[in-house]
């Protein structure tokens, strides 16, 4: 587990240095980021890919971790996405429940949780942590291990 938290500390501290100088509170971070992915939740339940993806960091340093291995950029991601999800039938209703969220330093923060596709396919079910930064005044995904 150690192994894991270290991996995502040193992916948090990759993907750049756009720090903003005034720290959010961590009820108005909070806030923000279940707003980021409520409003995926409903991209992804009308099968917008592309306005998923506008939670994630639209940088080639975005990194996503999954069952395919690791895939870095915005671009590789989305394509991954629509290769993985092309109906949908693939993609179903996605409903996420966040477990966690906790400070990590600064602007930063990480969110553990689950996610449940139900689809007529079959469901699927997973869980997640995700590293949000604030980047010029947005919250964004800036790194993804999803399983």
């Amino acid at each position: 587990m150690k192994t894991i938290y270290f991996n995502f500390l040193i992916l948090l501290f990759s993907c750049g240095s756009h720090q903003n100088t005034q720290e959010d509170t961590f009820e108005t971070a909070q806030t923000a980021i279940q707003k980021v992915m409520n409003d995926q939740e409903i991209a992804w339940n009308n099968h917008d890919l592309e306005g998923f993806m506008q939670g994630y960091w639209k940088s080639e340093a975005l990194k996503f971790y999954g069952s395919s291995g690791l895939t870095k950029g915005w671009e590789k991601t989305l394509a991954n996405y629509k290769k993985g999800y092309p109906t949908k039938a693939e993609s179903g209703t996605l409903k996420f429940v966040i477990n966690d969220i906790s400070k990590i330093e600064g602007n930063n923060y990480w969110v553990m949780g689950a996610y449940h596709l139900k689809r007529s396919i079959g469901n699927a079910n997973g869980v997640f942590i995700i590293i949000f930064k604030k980047i010029n005044g947005e919250w964004k995904i800036v790194a993804d291990m999803s399983c």
